[in-house]
């Protein structure tokens, strides 16, 4: 990734003044090898990469380090981040593409090495927003880069390896899964002409484990292949510890073969679903016999279990040759791959924990996320996944898929809407409550549009039927139905609450109210966590989100006219069919037109009543002259401005920054003012943000979008600094949750779905209800949704309507299941999900 030939430039070379130039000329001349830089000293710089590995050994918590590449606009300098900032890459709040200070630094002599050094940084200053220096910097890795004298040999800073030499390569920036950096090649196949005379079918194997001759070689077509698996821990003397499987089949039947360690970087990118290899000086042992196994009945073959086939890098050095496909023969008999494609009407009939591949248009591609892997004895770590929409023609419904990162991250991070995507050995999900889903296995591969070319499964009849439908659909239509990013969890919480280890899958763990700081405070980047907290809602308001490209901005909340909701949708252009699509055609997202609670004009004849029962902001001075005729006149005026300025009203929405003056439209129980006085902490976390809101798509922002909706990148490129479309928000309620002992509250967003468009109503349960407050909050959904392909135009309650039904809230004992998310820097998601009465609580 480094430029090699810069690090041997001399600094005489530029002759512009360089901040970096500076400090090392400093570092280089202090006896103690640390300087701060304060004030006038300090200069911004910009960050270019961040780059991941386990630490040499671990600090506090944290089992990881990490390298930080940044530019003066002159040179470039890779150093070291000391421990103590590493919170800020967790956060998210150091990140690639921002400009930070350098206040303190020292150099750092590897004691145990000739002539390797690097600059630690011990203090900064993270900077807000874009880089303001990188903005003027084409191609960063055109710079220099800046060594010290006497280490210009240093390998580290000459290459992508770590600066803490016992390491000899990076992790990916935010999982283990995905292989990062230069070390994977992407081999090619060998046209070797091979002598297949002398080769053993797996069938003989079994009874060769155990005997000290060497096994005759192999030659095997591979049918699956799983992710890797990376081991590595403190203390291993092992310098790649990965591992990576892949079910192998003759005409005898199929075996698993693993490749170990400095195997992986070498052939696991070149190895796929239908290569033939030819296998020389492999070892066997016995299987270990709690992994994961794809199912594969459907090929029809013999399963070899007992014993496994391993390629070693040292030892007994394994010879491995990939057989271009113009070499293999039809005599040597290797088997078909077969696949097992269910189409979305079959679903329901699938039993759970099956496994199952699966093709479907791209119509909805959440947000990337992260969840802590529990189960993990060695170092903590996160698995990054994505849930998705994708339709077959066979159903009225989508497949709705929780598609984990299978070691694929040019495919994870391009999946958008408008799409073809493939998804194999998926898992089938039942849960009560929720229609089926289909959820990610270790050995699922994915493929989007673009890399469909010469996979096994292009001849599948089930894949052949679904592009003939493809041909007749058109883009515009398909593209109204579109949605990106935003919040979204599946599947839809139970109806009754319950703690019992039955239901620890589709359950949220119950936790103290006192503890859910801890639980905010520990969340990563992107991490998701679902948490059930009981006690009283006190107090619930209406917002109004202008617009907005940053951040969360709120205004009051009123009605805002049909004619705003149709500008928030993007017009569509004429475009080939999506059959046509090119690989990249991708992301967009659902309803701007979730917008105040229905987004018209209509007569209401009790409005006027129920929004004079509404608390607002200075309502103790309208409560005194409430029934005055003073005040029923200034009350009728304020309506009659109302529905004059409507449609102006809609034009700020999007356009106007929050006015801190306005009303807010609210309701608060009898009890919260003293309440409120009493509470230890409140946690004012209930705004709704940016990232919070799904998308419509469209082709010209599908770069943005994907970037939007994908993962902070390890490396910045002068492409990500594109700016992100602004969003026409809903409006939402932010609801106050008093713990069940009084001592501490939380605010949370609550968005209900309008609309049958919108990601979150797939699956949802749809009972009809009374449109209460406390309805809406246990259902999820305003009652009965809109549903635009009908053009029917359903009547739902306005904002003030349902909150002048909130009293029934007053003093009712609740449990309410809380989606949390850290969305990066100080950005904290906290939306209610579901809000359960005691009496739907199981006690057993």
């Amino acid at each position: 990734m480094e430029d090699s030939s810069a690090c041997s430039s001399t600094v005489a070379a530029l002759p512009r003044a360089s901040f970096l130039q500076r400090t090392l000329e400093r570092l280089s001349s202090a006896q103690c090898l640390r300087v701060t830089a304060e004030g006038a000293a300090a200069a911004p710089v910009g960050v270019v990469a961040l780059q991941r590995y386990l630490s040499e050994k671990p600090e506090g918590l944290d089992s990881y380090s990490y390298d930080i590449t940044v530019t003066d606009g002159v040179w470039r300098a890779k150093c070291l981040l000391h421990p103590s900032l590493n919170g800020l890459v967790h956060s998210n709040t150091l990140r690639t593409g921002g400009d930070v200070d350098i206040t303190q630094c020292s150099y750092v002599y590897d004691e145990r090495v000739l002539g390797h050094g690097y600059i630690c940084v011990e203090e900064l200053r993270c900077g807000a927003g874009r880089s303001a220096l990188l903005s003027r910097v084409k191609d960063a890795g055109s710079l220099p880069m800046l060594v010290r004298r006497g280490v210009e040999g240093s390998v580290a800073l000459r290459r992508d390896a770590p600066l803490q030499v016992s390491r000899k390569h990076y992790l990916s920036l935010w999982n283990n899964d995905d292989p990062e950096g230069d070390i994977w090649t992407s081999g090619c196949s060998s046209d070797t002409v091979l002598d297949v005379s002398k080769v053993t079918l797996l069938c003989s194997l079994e009874s060769c484990f155990r005997k000290t001759c060497t096994p005759l070689p192999l030659l095997v077509k591979i049918l699956h292949k799983a992710k890797l698996r990376y081991y590595g821990k403190f203390g291993l003397k092992i310098d790649y510890p990965y591992q990576a499987y892949f079910e192998v089949a003759d005409q005898s039947g199929t075996m698993s073969l693993v490749l170990w360690n400095d195997r992986c970087p070498e052939f696991y990118q070149s190895l796929s679903v239908g290569t033939v290899l030819y296998i020389q000086n492999y070892t066997l042992k016995q299987s270990y016999s709690n992994r994961t196994r794809p199912q594969m009945d459907h090929h029809r073959m013999k399963s070899f279990n007992s014993v496994e086939i391993c390629l070693n890098p040292r030892n007994l050095v394994s010879l491995l040759t990939v057989v271009s496909p113009k070499r293999v023969l039809p005599q040597w008999r290797l088997p078909e791959v077969r696949y097992q494609f269910v189409t979305r009407s079959e679903l329901e009939n699938v039993s759970h924990n099956s496994a199952c591949d699966v093709i479907g248009l791209v119509t909805f591609v959440g947000r990337v996320e992260r969840v802590k892997n529990k189960s993990n004895t060695g170092p903590e770590k996160h698995w990054t996944y994505r849930w998705i929409h994708a339709v077959d023609g066979t159903s009225a419904l989508p497949f709705v898929l929780e598609v984990f990162s299978s070691s694929q991250p040019e495919v994870f991070s391009r999946i958008c809407p408008m799409t073809y995507l493939v998804c194999t050995q998926m898992r089938v999900r039942h849960v009560e409550g929720s229609l089926p889903y289909l959820t990610s296995s270790c050995e699922t591969e994915t493929f989007i549009t673009g890399r469909h070319k010469g996979q096994p499964y292009v001849s599948d009849p089930g894949v052949k039927r679904f592009i003939q439908w493809t041909k007749t659909l058109e883009d515009n239509v398909v593209l109204q139905k579109t949605a990106v990013g935003g919040h979204y969890c599946y599947p839809r919480p139970p109806r009754e609450f319950s703690q019992s280890l039955e239901d620890a899958e589709t359950q949220a763990p119950l936790v103290a109210a006192s503890d859910l700081k801890k639980e905010l405070d520990t969340l990563h980047y992107r991490e998701h966590k679902k948490v059930a907290i009981q006690g009283h809602i006190t107090a619930v308001r209406y917002m109004k989100s202008s617009q907005t490209s940053r951040g969360t901005e709120e205004k009051e909340v009123r009605d805002v006219s049909t004619d705003a909701r149709e500008h928030a949708v993007p017009d569509t252009h004429t475009r080939p069919s999506a059959a046509e699509q090119t690989p990249t055609a991708s992301s967009t997202s659902a309803s701007p037109e979730r917008i105040s609670a229905n987004g018209r004009k209509r007569s209401n004849p009790t409005r006027k009543d129920t929004k004079s029962s509404l608390n607002r902001v200075n309502a103790a001075a309208k409560r005194r002259h409430k029934d005055s005729e003073e005040g029923q006149k200034q009350e009728e005026e304020e309506e009659e401005r109302d529905s004059a300025s409507e449609e102006a009203r809609a034009v700020e929405c999007r356009q106007q920054m929050p006015n801190p003056d306005s009303d807010v439209m609210s309701w608060e129980s009898s009890s919260w003012p003293k309440q409120r006085q009493e509470v230890s902490e409140h946690l004012v976390r209930g705004g709704l943000c940016r990232d919070s809101v799904s998308r419509r798509f469209t082709f010209e922002e599908k770069n943005v979008l994907l970037q939007q909706s994908s993962l902070q990148p390890a490396r910045w490129t002068a492409e990500r600094d594109a700016d992100i479309p602004p969003v026409l928000c809903p409006g939402y309620y932010r609801v106050t949750i008093l713990g069940i002992n009084k001592q501490m509250a939380v605010d949370a967003a609550y968005v209900p779905v309008l609309s049958s468009d919108e990601p979150g109503a797939v699956g949802l349960p749809q009972d009809p209800h009374g449109n209460t407050m406390l309805s809406c909050l246990s259902s999820g959904f305003l009652c009965p949704l809109r549903d635009t392909a009908s053009n029917c135009e359903s009547t739902l309650p306005e904002p003030e309507e349902l909150l002048a039904t909130a009293a029934e809230l007053e003093d009712t004992h609740v449990v309410c299941v809380l989606d949390l998310c850290h969305l990066g820097g100080d950005e904290m998601e906290v939306l209610i999900s579901k809000v359960y009465r005691v009496t739907e609580v199981s006690l057993d």
